[in-house]
């Protein structure tokens, strides 16, 4: 059992928290004028998903959760899991689908992912911050109405729906904001 100070925390940290595998999120560290030092900490629960904010005393020592984050290349989906392999070793691992439930729309297979490993089983997906889908349909925009900044929607590879600006055709390949799922940019 490794520990690790409060104070050496930083975003993408996995330590054990509440006897579960926690991501650090955010960390902010506060120094009040009066009184001791501390960490607000925003932790996602590796397994579940659920988000908690939780405020650490500075220097306080929690402990680190064994989990490696592996580079792994999204295969397809059976019965409920996606399954991954990691391209070097051949090694097949799955994941439950519901633990990737706000990103499974976006999820491309053949793409490679990092997904946290916690003794040999797969238990999350690290989302990553943007993904770039190719447009498969695309409804005709109304001519003219530019003024407002008028969008239309559009299917990707996928099969996820999002709205888009008029200029966006069949074909063209969209960076999306994993997070909100919303159109960023065209490539």
């Amino acid at each position: 059992m490794t520990t690790i100070s409060t104070n050496d925390l930083k975003k993408g940290s996995c330590i054990i928290f509440r006897d579960a595998p926690h991501v650090v999120v955010d960390k902010t560290f506060v120094s009040p004028g009066k009184g001791s030092a501390f960490s607000r900490v925003k932790l996602r629960n590796i397994k579940t998903g659920n988000v908690i904010d939780f405020t650490f005393k500075s220097g306080e020592k929690i402990e680190e959760a064994p989990v490696e984050v592996k580079e792994l290349e999204y295969l397809y989906r059976n019965n409920g899991e996606l399954v991954f392999i990691n391209p070097k070793t051949y090694e097949q691992l799955t994941l439950p689908e519901d633990s990737v439930k706000d990103f499974l729309p976006l999820l491309k297979e053949g793409e490679t992912y990092q997904v946290y490993v916690m003794d040999g089983q797969a238990v999350a997906l690290r989302p990553p911050l943007k993904v770039r889908l190719k447009v498969v349909r695309s409804e005709a925009g109304a001519k003219g109405n530019t003024v407002t900044g008028a969008t239309k929607e559009v299917e990707v590879e996928t099969g996820y729906k999002l709205q888009v600006p008029l200029f966006i055709k069949e074909g063209d390949i969209i960076s999306i904001n994993v997070e909100t799922g919303q159109y960023v940019e065209r490539v």
